[in-house]
């Protein structure tokens, strides 16, 4: 980080940083620290600029934006400051004590992750940050995945999938018009963009990516997570969790039909500068959830 980013870090802090502890994980190119002052302050900064990758400045913006405005009673880091010299983004949160879930999920992590959401939904509806887009226009380009698929199939294509194109496009466009709601929605909920402190207090962090959507939406997208890593019946956890035991199932099944076609369309793509492993993982998701979601499909009757 250059000096003068880091001066600016220490004004926002208000003394001058001794520690810097790197953390790991995630999928952004830029810094990401736990920092201790001189007189014993703590924070968490992360910065990026242009550099590393074009886009994140853009999403460091976004989430300045979002952090800020997000109520006080809302499980979420508090934004203490951001520097923003048109090339360096760097944003000075609070540091939260805590722990990644474990995954495979765990009974003992995925519980209370899930109560958690549940509070955030109806703390953040309706929802308290002006300006942030619908779930529909945020997904639209997403969940064309499919068609641009049917357009430019890769060569290994799923035999499955190369025969049921017309019905997965069909689908995601189904789940795109359901996202509709007044709820502040994360988008990114999965086991890296969650902390769980000491107290079993769950913090959901990192949220570049809010939007207005469906109260259901975060819950619904955790359980692409917990199918990805294993450890828990996903339709069973659709039919018992009260904020998408009510929900029509070919909404359900729409939005995950969405995120499959994402998640195999972009895989097959380059890598973005700075992310090199953020394919692989769109690639994992999408082998996660092309058969729950083929199941979905082919036995409607059965899907919640």
């Amino acid at each position: 980080m250059p000096g003068q980013v880091r001066q600016a870090v220490e004004r926002i802090v208000g003394d001058r940083v001794v520690e810097a502890v790197s953390q790991p994980g995630g999928y952004s190119p830029g810094t990401a620290d736990r920092v201790r002052t001189a007189d014993g302050r703590r924070a968490f900064v992360k910065a990026v600029s242009p550099a590393q990758n074009p886009d994140s400045p853009r999403l460091h913006r976004a989430e300045a934006r979002h952090t800020a405005a997000l109520p006080l009673s809302a499980p979420t880091p508090r934004l203490l400051g951001c520097h923003d010299d048109g090339e360096w983004v760097a944003l000075v949160l609070t540091d939260i004590d805590g722990r990644h879930p474990h995954t495979p999920w765990r009974d003992t992590d995925l519980d209370p992750v899930l109560r958690t959401l549940e509070a955030l939904a109806d703390t953040l509806t309706p929802n308290p940050v002006p300006g942030t887009p619908t779930a529909a226009a945020r997904l639209a380009h997403d969940f064309a995945g499919w068609q641009r698929i049917a357009a430019d199939p890769p060569p290994r294509l799923d035999p499955w999938v190369a025969a049921h194109l017309t019905e997965l496009c069909a689908a995601a466009d189904r789940g795109l018009a359901c996202l509709t709601g007044d709820t502040l929605c994360h988008l990114d909920v999965r086991a890296d963009n969650l902390l769980i402190g000491p107290d079993g207090a769950v913090t959901v962090v990192d949220w570049p990516w809010a939007c207005r959507g469906p109260a259901w939406l975060d819950t619904a997208m955790l359980l692409v997570n917990v199918r990805l890593h294993g450890g828990h019946d996903t339709e069973a956890l659709l039919r018992r969790l009260p904020l998408t035991a009510g929900v029509d199932p070919a909404a359900l099944t729409g939005v995950y039909a969405g995120l499959a076609g994402f998640f195999a369309d972009s895989a097959r793509r380059p890598p973005p500068p700075g992310i090199p492993t953020v394919r692989p993982f769109q690639q994992a998701q999408a082998d996660a959830l092309l058969p729950w979601l083929r199941h979905r499909l082919t036995h409607p009757q059965t899907a919640r």
